[in-house]
């Protein structure tokens, strides 16, 4: 699986969560590809995935979350993906 959270320079929020957010998918699901992609440099792609608000995580090309998640909201949506 890979995980991708499009993000903007400066934003705190997202400096803060970061590195717990990739923990804990690191956790759920061992051998998960993470990418940090600041959506100044990548907003063609961004665009593609329909990314309309940041920060946003997509998994495997499909937005799922529009704004940060906790790390709880983030491990419940991965393991019911995991599942399937």
């Amino acid at each position: 699986m890979k995980i991708e959270l499009f993000y903007i320079p400066g934003c705190e929020k997202c400096a803060t969560a970061r590195a717990g957010l990739k923990a804990t998918a690191e956790n759920v699901i061992p051998g998960v590809t993470w990418r940090e992609l600041n959506a100044l440099d990548e907003l063609d792609y961004a665009v593609e995935l329909g990314v309309v608000t940041l920060p946003a995580i997509a998994f495997d090309g499909e937005v799922v979350f529009s704004s940060l998640p906790t790390s709880r909201q983030l491990r419940r949506e991965l393991a019911k993906r995991k599942k399937s």
